[in-house]
């Protein structure tokens, strides 16, 4: 029974980023190539049998095809790779750089059956990457697990692009200039360029581009908050422009023509990311913004990562919330993505200035009650509190009821966002006098307790004042002018209810005596 073969066309796609070394020998381009990024890129067949699987098609790009459709194999007998085993192909392409800078280049493909590897180490992901100096040349091999595959099917696509970051060399002030473009065996990819002329800038363009196509921007880790956070890549998806440019800029801070992060749920601001273009909105359907964030940093700042999102300005200065998922562990790992970060992915179809912040919880009190509101000494009063969480995460808060600034009682409240809750808050008072309440920094009232106004007054004086006194004046008893005279100011009068004896005695003798004086008068002589 023959042996059942497969065919095995391999497609790889080169993107610069990172910065670890390969070691690379000099070269110089002899031959036919397919090259790009300004012919500083030159992408060849490697010398030896292995070059033989790679080739240039009829347009002068580079192919990949381990399978008797190779036209370099002439062995009629060559089927393919046998499906259900593996191996490796060593020097299958070249790819030399000839400028006078550095190109980073590092190689992307999603299929696990094929690994492109230099010097026995995979080269795939940004952490596995390779840095060419002037004139250095690397040799990528294959590596092929075949196992599990179905016959009469094909491993990866018949079409391939490559890209590659040319970064100056020398530079001490961190600024660098890049350049990458991207080429392919069919229309599927657009020409583009970046340059980088800082670490907290990007400028891109692309061209070429076909009708809806997708455009994608690597930022490389372009700085919004140093390298705590970075922007990693823009994708332009339903592009219908041959022709766009994007320039995008990063800081830890509001841009100075800008205005700070104000919401109404107050989230707090990380890093603000610029986006300038020269296309109209409708001309594109959507952008994907690909920003990463150091663990480290979000474990000291206390933030969730489940609460990081991303904001938008509109042009009268109004912020909206777009929203920002996390890329989940399979898909960094799969994508050679550093785990030491974590990854964020957001989409917007409008282009502004953007914010990166932290959902925060935020606790109001809507809403407050006295009861009862004046109180005996050692009595206790009561204040009943609603708070709500107006903010965009759920949170947990001690609110605290206060008399004059001190604390007097407090409750621990957690709740969800838009939740409310309500708290009652008692506390005893000892000493009479008003106080003022409040809960969290809110008024609540103020309190009555006892008579304020007699602190400092004996009980006697009080009873008089409440209108139940022992029927004499303070002031006549001391015979103090200054007391008589405050006595209708200072309280109510003592009024006398009728007459007593000893003054109806006097009366009587008083008239008495005027009687007497009356008849001695009648009875003198007249003269």
């Amino acid at each position: 029974m023959p042996t059942t073969r497969r065919t095995l066309t391999l497609a790889l796609l080169l993107v610069a980023a990172g910065s670890l070394m390969f070691a690379t020998g000099a070269a110089v381009i002899d031959g036919d190539a397919d090259t790009f990024a300004d012919d500083e890129i030159a992408v060849q067949p490697a010398e030896g049998p292995n070059g033989q699987y790679a080739y240039l098609n009829d347009d002068d790009e580079i192919a990949i095809d381990v399978s008797a459709s190779n036209p370099n194999i002439r062995d009629p007998s060559f089927d393919g790779v046998n499906v259900g085993t593996t191996g490796t192909i060593d020097d299958v392409f070249t790819i030399t750089y000839t400028g006078d800078e550095r190109a980073r280049v590092w190689i992307g493909y999603p299929d696990e059956s094929v690994t492109f590897v230099a010097d026995g180490d995979s080269i795939e992901g940004d952490e596995n990457n390779v840095t060419l100096g002037p004139n250095q040349t690397v040799a990528v091999g294959l590596a092929i697990d075949a196992r599990g595959e179905v016959a009469g099917t094909r491993l990866g696509a018949d079409e391939f692009s490559i890209k590659a970051n040319e970064t100056a060399v020398g530079e001490s002030d961190g600024t660098a200039s890049i350049s990458s473009t991207s080429s392919s065996t069919g229309d599927a990819d657009a020409v583009v360029t970046t340059r980088a002329p800082s670490d907290d800038r990007r400028e891109f363009v692309a061209s070429d581009i076909d009708h809806d196509d997708t455009v994608r921007f690597e930022a490389d880790g372009m700085h919004l908050d140093g390298e705590n956070v970075t922007l990693d890549r823009l994708d332009l998806a339903g592009v219908r422009n041959d022709r766009v440019e994007v320039n995008a800029a990063g800081s830890p801070e509001p841009f100075a023509n800008g205005s700070a992060l104000d919401a109404p749920t107050t989230p707090r601001s990380i890093a603000y990311l610029g986006v300038e273009h020269d296309f109209d909105p409708d001309e594109v359907d959507a952008m994907t913004i690909r920003f990463s964030a150091s663990r480290e940093t979000l474990d000291d700042a206390g933030i969730d990562p489940k609460n990081v999102t991303l904001y938008r300005q509109s042009d009268a200065g109004n912020w909206t919330e777009k929203g920002a998922s996390v890329v989940g562990e399979d898909a960094v790992r799969m994508r050679g993505l550093s785990e030491d970060r974590v990854h964020f992915r957001a989409t917007t179809e409008e282009f502004s200035t953007f914010a990166v912040a932290e959902r925060v919880p935020r606790f109001d009190v809507t809403e407050t009650a006295l009861d009862p509101a004046a109180i005996d000494p050692g009595d206790e009063a009561t204040v009943r509190a609603t708070l709500r969480n107006g903010g965009g995460a759920a949170g947990e808060r001690t609110v605290t009821l206060t008399a004059d600034g001190d604390p007097v009682a407090n409750e621990t409240v957690s709740l969800a966002p838009n939740e409310t809750a309500t708290v009652a808050l008692s506390g005893a008072f000892e000493t009479a006098g008003e106080y003022d309440l409040a809960v969290a920094g809110t008024a609540a009232g103020t309190l009555l307790v006892g008579d304020p106004a007699g602190d400092d007054r004996s009980a006697d004086n009080a009873d008089a004042e409440t209108g139940t006194g022992s029927g004499t004046d303070e002031g006549a008893q001391t015979g103090d002018g200054d007391g008589a005279a405050e006595g209708p100011a200072g309280g109510p009068t003592e009024e006398p209810g009728a007459i007593d004896l000893v003054e109806l005695g006097g009366l009587l003798a008083f008239v008495v005596l005027v009687v007497a004086g009356i008849a001695l008068v009648r009875r003198m002589p007249r003269s």
